[in-house]
This record gives structure tokens, sequence and C-alpha cells, in this order.
């Protein structure tokens, strides 16, 4: 028996709204109109004059356009819902991302905000997006190729789970990542399928609906094209696929030019099958003069569908936790690491003065962070002391042994070292939790340092700040090409407060760890490495125009440009023996020793000298001169709307070619490509751009400059030819024209070159309790020999790797790494593996950061029903304007049958109050009583596994008979529905 939603195959498939019994009423004509404001925001993501379904870097116009039109409008459309739900006025004073993430937030908060991190995800979701075309170029699954229709779904709900597991666990960016892949090849259905020339114009919902079947699907022995000898036909459907409606799509052949007798090709001049018999191909990615009104169609389809997958996913997670995935959230996180050992009990409550200023200086405005990490970390203290340490001894003598390191980690191993992380969105419970750290244990001095870093760099999101507390050197200093990997990749800034310690007894590391290390991995990151006395750490608590390092100290001008949009700017100073002089544009000077002048107020703490500019500050050429024959590094920051991401990308061949983002360092000997988002005080056509460089930071600087290309929309595609050598920074200048003044501005974390590459892609999910299985490829450019690998993941889950492989120059070396999540991880927790590649002479090595999700196998894919039990509006007037003293009462239950149970049941329309008994029963009964004034109420029950079901009513009466109101069978309600959806058009 075919599924209702199948009965009619005359006219196109609708997607039905509802899948259990329901009242339905039949309502007259509604006039629905995109607003203004939608079409404005579409607009920015559409930068050609067609969408083609290709990846990024691969046209004009591109994957990306379908998947940002429909996240844009999906996040339009929540934050509207928020507003009214939170009543106030969601009014945009225009239509970059900028303003809608100003909007969005709400008044609750004062001054501009940065669009940043609603960029940065929109970036993560479109890479991952794109990545699709090179990481599963030969994957018929992934793009609906030859006809592998039943494992395309498979593709998609997997990821639709994965997603919804992240989410509960706010791993967003490993939920993000997700969603990308996944609607790439929701997508490539309606372009490489025969959907559209089978006459539906709509999505086909069954797609992210695995417990509806997928239909007449056509069989590898039935025909589906006919010859197309041109190689462009208007439609090559076979007569009978048409009158049957056969579903099918076309075979890709990137190898082999094989396929079953009588098959459609996907066609181009990469697929090898589309010369053979029948020729030509089906495929819809671009648009051309024979299948403009098919591509069309198909853009349509796409764009509906990926709507419908991004509104599941909306509905399971809710308003907010949506929106916080989708990087709508104010400034950055900020992540407190503090340092719990014996020493530190005087430091605890320095430390504990200097978070709650932290969040006391961001809170009511929009700098306030969208959330806040904790991450104490102790020492195994006594039992680590007594246990063989070979890696801390072979670490003495200078030694290193990837080996031994695993060792290491099982000694240490339940000896609480370091975390479990805290994350809360309020602030008063971060204060709280940090009155809560006690300091106790500790042996030596050298502590686990950056392995409660590697955990804050882990479990916070990309371009966090975060703030170490210590008063030891690391005693996991083996974890530091760990760290650095981390902070490039994440690009978040570290800085470190270091106290002078105790006389605890020292184990000898001095051979392996200082603070000199601290001060490298700040200075990688953009942040400071501050030492300071304990009755000082108060006073050094600030939270990039410029950066830059000597060593060994010289007198030296460094120029910076300081724009109209700048507020709150400051300079750094750190190191010892240091004088310098400040001057502003109009030539006025301050002097080191001018506590307060006429430009700013300086104060020195520590090894740190602060200045802080006047609130008088002059736009224009800034410039500060600083004498030394001590090491120092300066840093000039700010606070302004204006700015820019960037990622190094690779270009890539294939059926569709484009740009991948590099997961480690560029390639040395080979020119530099990246590609940069730049923002603006009102979206990208506020600003010129001009001048994109790459810039070292340490030693005589090397400026190099890019041939730059205006990409649309604040894009820019950056290529240098000739990279500098060691640590640079991507420097950016261009012009904002609200004020008409120069900017210059620079990323925070350092780069360099390497001729080694790792090649590793993670394409699933991981079971837990399962052995995940991933290969990986080394290559070097560089010298052959023997090359060391190292891996670590942040979850400390058992791992089995090559200890070292033995390279070819320019030959890739394959193997593979297996981790096995232990049988009790949660579904949703995500892995971050770090895999690193150096030579024998540590001279060269690379590192690829991998993100993948731990997800139980669910088989319950059943939506909650609802069922209504009574509607009570006779009392209801005709006339609104009486409606005020009138109520009316719904009533239904809820239930999921034989699944997993409901979790969670919320209002998602109208303005009554929604009331339910206990959850944990088989059956769950909603209660709803609202004002006559509010008259369609909405919500949704969702299941323990992310399923979502709908009850919808409405008491809405027409100006002509009063409307019907029935409680119909599931099947009939199915059909009754999609013809209401259709307004009943034959």
């Amino acid at each position: 028996m075919r599924h209702p939603e199948m009965l009619s195959r005359s006219k196109p498939l609708v997607p039905l709204p509802y899948t259990y019994p329901c009242p339905v009423q039949i309502p007259g004509p509604e006039l629905s109109m995109t607003s203004v404001l939608g079409i404005a925001l579409l607009s920015l993501v559409l930068s050609g004059p067609t969408v083609a379904f290709v990846p990024i870097g691969g046209g004009a116009s591109n994957h990306v356009s379908i998947t940002g039109t429909a996240l844009l409008k999906k996040v339009t459309e929540t934050c509207r819902a928020v507003a009214e739900a939170n009543h106030y006025e969601f009014k945009p004073t225009g239509s970059s991302p900028e303003e809608l993430v100003q909007a969005c937030l709400g008044p609750t908060a004062t001054g501009l905000v940065s669009g940043a991190k609603f960029h940065s995800a929109l970036q993560e979701i479109y890479n991952q997006n794109g990545l699709v075309d090179r990481d599963f170029i030969n994957s018929a699954p992934h793009h609906f190729n030859s006809e592998a229709f039943l494992e395309g779904r498979a593709l998609i709900t997997e990821g639709m789970v994965a997603i919804k597991a992240n989410i509960r666990k706010q791993n967003f960016q490993a939920a993000r990542e997700t969603l990308g892949r996944v609607l790439h090849t929701l997508q490539d259905f309606y372009s490489h399928s025969n959907w559209v020339e089978l006459g539906y114009k709509e999505p086909y919902i069954n797609l992210i609906r695995p417990d509806l079947p997928l239909e007449d699907l056509a069989d590898v022995d039935t025909p589906t094209c006919k010859d197309c000898p041109s190689g462009r036909c208007t439609n090559s459907m076979l007569p009978s696929i048409l009158q049957e409606r056969k579903l099918t799509s076309g075979y890709m052949g990137i190898f082999s030019a094989a396929k079953p007798k009588g098959k459609c090709s996907h066609g181009g001049a990469t697929d090898l099958t589309s010369t053979t018999v029948p020729r030509g191909g089906i495929s819809k990615d671009e648009r051309h003069s024979d299948n403009k009104a098919l591509h069309d169609v198909a853009v349509n389809a796409a764009t509906e569908a990926s709507l419908q997958l991004l509104q599941d996913i909306r509905l399971t997670a809710g308003d907010k936790e949506f929106l916080r995935m989708m990087g709508i959230a104010r400034s950055s996180v900020v992540c407190f690491v503090i340092d719990t050992t014996g020493s530190m009990s005087d430091d605890i409550a320095e430390a504990r003065e200097i978070v709650n200023e932290i969040i006391d200086s961001k809170k009511g405005t929009q700098d306030e962070p969208s959330e806040y990490i904790l991450v104490p970390f102790n020492d195994p203290g006594a039992e680590w002391l007594k246990a063989p340490n070979p890696i801390v001894d072979k670490q003495a003598e200078g030694v290193e042994s990837s080996e031994e390191e695993g060792d290491w980690s099982k000694i240490i191993e339940g000896f609480e070292a370091f975390g479990p992380p805290i994350r809360t969105t309020d602030p008063n419970k971060m204060k709280e939790e940090v009155a809560k750290l006690t300091a106790t244990g500790g042996g030596d001095v050298p502590e686990m340092c950056l392995s409660g870093l590697q955990l804050a760099l882990t479990n916070a999101p990309a371009s966090s700040h975060i703030y170490v507390f210590t008063d030891a050197i690391a005693k996991d200093i083996a974890l530091k090409d760990t760290i650095v990997a981390l902070i490039r990749s994440s690009k978040s800034t570290v800085s470190f407060f270091m106290t002078a310690g105790d006389g605890r007894r020292r184990r000898s590391l001095s051979a392996a760890a200082s603070f000199e290390d601290y001060i490298e991995l700040a200075l990688a990151s953009g942040g400071q490495a501050i030492q300071v006395s304990k009755a000082h750490l108060p006073e050094a608590t600030d939270v990039t125009v410029l950066q830059r390092a000597r060593n060994p100290g010289t007198q030296e001008t460094f120029p910076f440009m300081v724009d109209e949009s700048l507020m709150n700017i400051t300079i750094y100073i750190t190191g010892t023996s240091i004088s310098f002089l400040l001057t502003n544009p109009a030539g006025v000077n301050q002097s080191s020793n001018e506590d307060t002048g006429k430009l700013g107020t300086i104060k020195a703490v520590g090894n740190l000298r602060r200045i802080r500019f006047n609130s008088d500050i002059q736009p224009g050429t800034w410039q500060i001169s600083i004498t030394s024959n001590q090491p120092y590094t300066l840093k000039v920051t700010g606070q302004s709307t204006i700015t820019f991401i960037y990622e190094f990308v690779e270009s890539f061949a294939g059926p569709h070619p484009g740009y991948a983002v590099l997961s480690g360092r560029p390639q040395a000997g080979q020119p530099a490509t990246l590609v940069l988002s730049v923002m603006g005080r009102k979206g990208p056509s506020s600003m010129t751009i001009g001048n994109v460089a790459l810039v070292t930071v340490s030693g005589p600087e090397t400026v190099r400059n890019s041939t730059a290309t205006d990409m649309g929309n604040g894009k820019i595609l950056a290529t240098v030819d000739v990279v500098p050598e060691g640590e640079f920074v991507v420097s950016l200048k261009g012009t904002d024209k609200e004020s008409n003044s120069e900017f210059q501005r620079q990323s925070t974390t350092q780069m360099s070159v390497s001729k080694v590459n790792i090649q590793a892609v993670v394409g699933s999910s991981v079971e837990p309790g399962k052995v995940f299985k991933l290969p990986f490829s080394v290559m070097t450019q560089g010298s052959g020999g023997q090359y060391s690998i190292s891996a670590r993941n942040d979850r400390d889950f058992p791992m089995n790797y090559p200890p070292s492989l033995t390279l070819t120059t320019g030959q890739y070396a394959n193997t593979t790494i297996t981790i096995t999540p232990p049988a009790n991880t949660p579904s949703g927790t995500d892995i971050t593996l770090t895999l690193d590649a150096k030579s024998s002479n540590g001279v060269d090595s690379n590192y690829v950061v991998l993100r993948f999700s731990v997800v139980s196998k669910i088989t319950d894919f059943v939506q909650p029903s609802c069922k209504v039990i009574s509607v009570q509006a006779d009392e209801c007037p005709k006339d609104l304007s009486q409606c005020g003293h009138f109520q009316w009462e719904f009533a239904a239950t809820l239930s999921d049958g034989n699944g997993t149970g409901i979790e969670s049941v919320s209002l998602r329309q109208g303005s009554g109050n929604l009331t339910t008994t206990s959850l944990s029963g088989p059956i769950v009964q909603a209660n709803y009583t609202a004002s006559c004034c509010s008259q369609i109420v909405e919500f949704v029950a969702v299941d323990k596994v992310g399923n979502v079901g709908k009850c919808h009513h409405s008491i809405v009466r027409s100006a002509g008979p009063p409307a019907l109101t029935l409680t119909l069978p599931l099947w009939l309600c199915l059909l009754v529905s999609a013809c209401v959806t259709r307004l009943c058009k034959p």
C-alpha cells in the first residue's frame, strides 16, 4: 500500500505540515508576502545573476548561495519570533548581517555589536558544504549520483541525528560542520536526480523523514534515459520513466566510463560516462540555455528543502540554542583557566577579583560574553610523583618519545588533574563557580597548565578569549605543539597571568619548560604573558590594530592607524628596561615617565606597561617609539565593529572545482591564498578594501603584499606569491565610508609555512564503544626520512597509531589511526583530534585539527503524535474588538508511542498559557488557555532523540459561513492539510 503522501502522483508533491490526527479548518485564502527585509538579507548571499550547484570558489554563484539564502531566511524568522516572545521590536536599521545581529539581540544591551561570530558560523557551514565536492568526489551517496537514494538519505538522517545531539551538548561547531555537509547532499538531490523532470516543484519531505518510504525508485535493470548526441538536451528522460514517475539519478564516472545499460549520466566534461550511450547528462548544477527552466525549479526546491531541514533542527533545539549555533550571540566566549594547587591559595582570591572585574566591566553592554567557561587544573601530586614518569624524566634530559607519552597519559589517568569544564551563560553563576575554587594538593612546582588550556581550547568556540592564571611553569610541556595547533585552528586569544611561586619542591624540568613557553604561546595567539607579583595581580586585568615582538630589543618606531570607529584604545608593552614615546597625528607627545599626560594614562604592573588612551582620540596615523636592549612585545588594541576573519585555502579540481580551507599551515615554496570576510558598521558596502598583506611579527619586519580580488559581499580572495620567513600575521587596510577615515586591522593568530602536508577527512560520526578507523596521509616536499607522528584527543579516548613514518620527498605515506570512545560516552559528545607530523631534526612540522562526534545509533524516527481532546471557543465573539473579555480553551494528548518518550513541550505560536501533565508518562496531556484575541495555537513536542511533532489549532473565523472543524484519521488529515496548503488548486 502506498503511503498517503504518495497517493496522488499526477501533481507535484506538497510538503505536509502534520503527521498525526489533527483538527482541520478550511480557511479563506490568505496573502503571503516576503518582507522587504527578507529580500534585502537574502540578496547578501546572492552575489551573481544566477545560482549554481557548485562549491565555494567555483563561480560567482554557488552552493553557498542556496545555503546562505536558507540560513539567512531561517535566522531572520527565528530572530523575529524571539523578539515577539520577549516583547521588543525586531527592526534592523539596514540589511547587513551586522545590523541583523544588532536587531536580533534586542535593546537590552548598549553600544554596537560585531557580526564576526555570525559571519564565522556561516563560513564554517559554507566551508564544509564546499568540501563535500573535494573530500567525497567519488561517493555516489554524498551527491545522490548513480541512483544511491537510500544511501544518500541515510547520510542526511544520520547527520541530522548528529546535529541535534551536538546542539544538546552545546557542541555548536561540530553541529555547524555536519550541517554544511548534510545540506550539500540534500541540495544535490534536486540537481542530480530527475525529481523536477517528473514535474515536482516542492521538496521531497521523505528525504528528511526516515519513517516515510522512498518509493518508485528505478531499479538497476530499468533503462531511464534516451540518447542525447549533442550532450545537452532539454529532457532526456524516457517516456516510460515520466509516465510511471520513476525516480532516477545520473551516473557519474570520475575514473571509469562504465554504467548500467540505458542509464542516465550526470553529464559534463569530467563525467566519463557521458560519452557512453545514452549520451549527455541530466545534471542541473549550472544554468544553460537548454535547462533554464529545470535548473530554476531545482534551485527553488533545494532552497525550500534546506529551509525544511533547518526548521526541523530549530524546533528540536529551540530558538535560543538555534541562534547560538548560528553565532547570534553577544561578543565572544570568555574562558578562565585557573591553577588550584596549594601554592595558589592567595592567587585564587586575586583571580576571583579579576574574573569579577572582567565580568562586571562587560555586563549590560554588547560586549557581554555569550558564555563563560571555567577550567580548573591541579597536579596529580604525590601519587604522580611516586609513579614512574618516563616522559618527564626524558624531557629533563631533552629527549622526546611519542611512545612514552602514551605511558605518561596512563599514569596520570584518574588523578583529576584538570577539568571538567564548567559552562554557563549566567555571569553571576560563573562568579559563584570561581568562588567555590579552593587551593589544594600539588607536590612539585610545575603544573598541568597546558592540559587545562587544551581543554579550554577544545571546549570554547573559535575566537574566544582565554585567561590562564598560574604560579608555575608547565609540567605537561609535551603538549606545546598541540596547543599551538589548536590556537591556530581556533584563532582564540590566550593570555597568561603568572605570579611568583613559592618554595615547593621543584622537579627538574628546566630543560623542557619555562616562562618563555607561555610568552611564545601568548604571542602565537595574539595574547600576552604577564609576570607579576601576587600583590599586583588584580591590576593586570585588561582584556588588534598592531602587534610586534623584538628579541633582542632594539630602538624602533611603530606607526599605526587609528580610525573613528575605534574606542577604548589601549597599548600593552611587556618587557624590562623599556622607555617609549607616544605621538599623535598632530605631533603631540607623551613619554613613558608621564603617568598621566595629554594622550593617555600609563600604568606599570610587573613586566607590563599599559597605556590607556584618553577619550578625545584624534583619528589618523599615530606612532610609538620604543627603546630597550631587552626583549619586548607591543600590542595596540581597541574596540570596533570593523574587523575581518580569514582562512588560508587551497584550490582543488574535479567536476566542481573550488577552494578548500587548510586545517594546518600553508605549504612552503608555494603562493599562499586566503579568503577574507570583512565586516563594517553597516556591512561590506560601508567599506572600501585597500591592502592585504602578510607581515612578520618578530625580528626585522617583512611585508608581503598580495594580489587581491574582490569577490563581492565583503569577501576578498588574496594571493601572496612569496610568504615571509618565520611567524607572520595578516594585515588589512581600508577606508570606512561611514566616517571617511582609513583603518588598519591585524589578525591576532600567528602563522608560518611548512613543507609537510597531512591529509585526513572525517566523513561520519562515531558510535560509543565502537572502534573508529581514520585513514590519513603524510607527505613532505622537504627532506625525506623519519617523521614522528603524534596524536591527541581532548577526551583521552584510547587511540592507536604508528609513532613514526618514513617519508619519500613528494610522495604520500598512508596509515591509519584508530580511536575508541567508551561505551558510556554520551551521544552528542564531540572529539577534537590533533595530528602532528615532525621531522627527525625538529626543523619542520605540520598538523591537522579534526572534529567529529560520538552519536549513539537510534532506531526511533517516528514523530510524537497529537490527538485533540476538546476545543471550547463558543464564547469567542465574531467581533474582534470585543475579544479581550473572553477566553478559549484547547486540550490535546501527546504520545511518542513505542519511541524514546517525550522530552519537552513548548509553545511556538500563541500568547496564552500552556501546561502539561508529567512528561514521564506514556501519554502527556496539554492544556492551553488564551484570550479570544489570540486565535491560533501551535506547540511542539520533542522526543528524547530529537524527533519533532506539532499540534496546531485555529479558531479564526472567516467572514462567510463558520469554519468546519473536524478530527480526522491520520492519512486523511495529511491529504486535506496538503490540499489546504495549496488552496485546493486543481
